[in-house]
């Protein structure tokens, strides 16, 4: 069975040039979960301030519509990807819901975990950040080629 700083190391670009020892760091923060497949991981609404990688399986991403009790799928995620990374940043609530297409492997990162890596490890801290930021900032570039391709 692969290792879970391996895991890491393959699934995730940001994580590929990082040593096994700041990987395996890394992971003391975060806690390591399983779902089923129809499993909702959160809801829109929920205060829970955590960033999730998909280690194994597929997300659904969804967004309640004005009609009550009505979603729509907003994004599909699979191995490699990162979810719910703008509540790890900020105080708000979630502003979708995550359900489990599949089984899925996720490794969760709490802020509170996230600021004691920071102030446990700055220079970690910092590059987990910045491979955040680039993922964040390469999606929403995507985001707006759609929106853009609609017109």
């Amino acid at each position: 069975m692969t290792s879970l700083p391996a895991l890491a190391q393959d699934k995730f670009r940001f994580f590929r040039d990082m040593p096994k020892e700041e990987i395996s760091s890394l992971l003391k923060f975060c806690t390591h979960q399983r779902a089923q497949s129809g499993e909702t991981l959160w809801n829109e609404g929920d205060d829970d301030n955590q960033v999730a990688f998909i280690l194994k399986g597929r997300l659904g991403i969804k967004k309640m519509t004005e009609f009550s009790d009505r979603y729509i799928i907003v994004g599909t995620y699979g191995p490699g990807s990162v979810v719910g990374e703008l509540c790890l940043l900020t105080d708000n609530v979630r502003s979708v819901s995550a359900e489990a297409i599949t089984d899925v492997e996720l490794l969760f990162l709490s802020n509170d975990r996230f600021e004691a890596l920071i102030q446990t490890n700055p220079t970690l801290g910092l590059k987990l950040l910045k491979g955040l930021l680039k993922m964040t900032s390469k999606r929403l570039s995507k985001s707006y080629e759609r929106i853009a391709s609609i017109f």
